[in-house]
């Protein structure tokens, strides 16, 4: 699809360790893609009189990756959410190991020209694909994750391993669970925050 609307170039850069986002407008963001996107505007003093259009070409897959990064606490970014689990595996599976081969790590694991999330060893010694949507987890991941076991199966695991997906959200969709009833091989996981607050006296 092709979009030729003018967008904002107002950009927004949360902290220094997250990279620069580009505005969709309505408090929506993507990341910031230097190859298409014009150059970033870090404040309003670099805002120019004018505002050319900006014509790109988005896919499905990128379209549901642009989200609202505004709430969600600590996991406001998909990143955030990503440290957070590579760190704590054995929180969605006991002995879940991050993939590391020759200096290689599973995150950000490239797999034909698109990368997973986190790819992981279970005890059993299987690959394990595990995909993250921070917002709401729709019946499309299903072609997704799919896609990059089948990847992963046909190009890094050896004979006798087998490669299953999880999938990690903050509320999985009906069509979602629907969609995977009919397959073993995936299994879906929702996350929630929580936090309490203590009187310091």
């Amino acid at each position: 699809m092709m979009s030729t609307n003018v967008k904002s170039r107002l950009h927004w850069s949360p902290s220094e360790h997250h990279n620069v986002f580009y505005s969709l407008g309505s408090g929506t963001y993507r990341r910031y893609r230097p190859s298409l996107d014009p150059p970033p505007i870090m404040s309003k003093d670099d805002v120019p009189t004018s505002i050319e259009p900006v014509s790109e070409e988005i896919d499905d897959e990128e379209l549901e990756q642009q989200r609202d990064f505004t709430g969600d606490g600590a996991f406001a970014f998909e990143r955030d959410l990503q440290n957070y689990l590579v760190k704590n595996l054995e929180s969605i599976e006991p002995g879940l190991k991050l993939y590391n081969q020759d200096g290689i790590t599973g995150v950000e694991f490239p797999v034909g020209g698109r990368r997973i999330d986190i790819l992981a060893v279970d005890n059993q010694g299987d690959l394990v694909v595990i995909e993250l949507k921070v917002s709401k987890g729709h019946d499309r991941v299903i072609g997704q994750i799919l896609r990059y076991m089948g990847w992963i199966k046909m190009n890094l695991a050896e004979d006798e391993q087998k490669v299953r997906g999880i999938i990690i959200a903050k509320d999985i969709s009906s069509d979602l669970r629907l969609a995977c009833s009919v397959t073993q091989d995936i299994t879906l996981k929702e996350y929630s925050i929580t936090f309490s607050l203590d009187k310091v006296s």
